[in-house]
């Protein structure tokens, strides 16, 4: 176990709480199964944010279980991204507003939402708190894991269910959220109740939640990570679906790897964005380079933001590691410091590894070149982009 003093260089103002329950949930197998009897069992209130919430089964499972609670007099708020849930269905959204459900788009589409760096500030949590006595946080969507894309195997993603003091940031942060995107919106209605957060008593896992904002947490999921980087000595593994790190992270990675750390990525193989996959490739030779191994997940789609380092420190969550995440969007990450939550995670990262085709040092830089000059265009493109938007350094 890390000194107190240790996990307070972290991530500025973010303080962790003992005494948690944390029960790791992969793909939407274990996920939606959790969430909706969670949401069955609300007497309170219920509170979700998603950035996508899709017109699928598995979406549509979530949906009756809001509308139930509802129906029996729970308070129900639903946050939706106007990007992420663009394609949404009006007919869903209109039934769970006469069941009962209130629903708020975080920053509605008025014109296209690439025509503007400010647009990309997005709402990219996934978040659900129920009754203030459970909640989960995590990478996943309110989409099926065989949409939009059907592979043999469901998308690689995880959330975390947390019981336990870490409650009382959570549900302080999705009230605030709420609050702030009804004011904004001038959407009268009664606010949320304040009720007290309970949890059971007998949680030994410390942990903390992370959030990053455009206000006074821009920076601490980032530092988090930079904090763990610089201290670790034994093993870095990495998951990130959205890969393009600055350049404060790659010499982090880079100085681990030289140092005698063993460094796995976990990266996407199939990707759903190949422009954003071209651009990051160009960094792979650099980092391969310095000894940091990289692997491309083969099996099916990875959307999992998580990491383990040292068998004892974890953090998984929404934010991945790029501009997107680390600049822009809001996002919510749990960090957590308990050696056997760790064994869980590493043994489900190191079986995608496993199923990843490993990038060879010394063929990566033979490939046609036309590859290689299309993945330093694409670079170079992302790096005027984020100029334009103010964040040059950063890359």
């Amino acid at each position: 176990m890390i000194a107190r003093s240790r996990w307070k260089r972290f991530a500025s103002g973010v303080e962790p709480v003992s005494g948690n329950q944390l029960r790791l949930l992969q793909s939407g197998l274990e996920f939606f199964p959790a969430l909706i009897a969670a949401i069955d069992a609300a007497q309170i209130e219920v509170h979700l944010e998603t950035y996508i919430f899709n017109a699928d089964a598995s979406a549509g499972a979530v949906r009756d279980a809001l509308m139930r609670a509802a129906r029996r007099g729970i308070p129900v708020r639903l946050l939706i991204d106007g990007v992420g849930s663009r394609g949404r269905s009006d007919t869903w959204l209109a039934e769970l507003e006469a069941a009962g459900v209130r629903v708020l788009v975080y920053r509605p589409l008025a014109t296209g939402w690439r025509s503007s760096p400010r647009s990309l500030r997005r709402l990219h949590r996934k978040l659900a708190v129920i009754d203030a006595r459970i909640a989960f946080v995590g990478g996943m969507n309110l989409i099926d894991d065989y949409e939009p894309v059907r592979f043999a195997q469901p998308r690689l993603d995880f959330s975390v269910e947390v019981q336990g003091p870490l409650l009382a940031h959570i549900h302080s942060s999705v009230r605030h959220l709420w609050r702030l995107v009804a004011l904004t919106q001038l959407r009268a209605g009664e606010p949320p109740q304040r009720i007290e957060p309970t949890w059971p008593t007998d949680g030994h896992v410390r942990a903390a939640y992370v959030v990053r904002d455009n206000f006074a947490h821009r920076r601490d999921i980032e530092r988090a990570y930079f904090a763990a980087l610089a201290r670790a000595r034994q093993e870095i593994i990495l998951a990130s679906a959205y890969f393009l790190p600055g350049q404060r992270f790659r010499k982090l990675l880079k100085k681990a790897a030289l140092r005698g750390v063993r460094v796995q990525l976990l990266v996407q193989g199939h990707t759903d964005h190949p422009f954003y996959q071209t651009a990051a490739r160009a960094l792979y030779h650099d980092l391969l380079t310095a000894g940091v191994e990289i692997h491309e997940y083969q099996a099916s789609e990875l959307h999992a933001k998580a990491a383990v380092i040292d068998g004892h420190w974890v953090t998984v969550g929404s934010s991945n590691i790029d501009p997107f995440s680390l600049l822009m969007a809001r996002e919510a990450n749990i960090v957590v410091e308990d050696a056997s939550f760790a064994r869980d995670l590493q043994r489900r990262l190191q079986q995608a590894i496993v199923q990843s085709i490993p990038l060879d040092p010394a063929d990566w830089p033979q490939r046609p070149w036309p590859q290689r000059m299309l993945s330093w265009l694409a670079y170079g493109v992302v790096r005027l982009m984020l100029g334009l938007a103010g964040f040059g350094r950063w890359v």
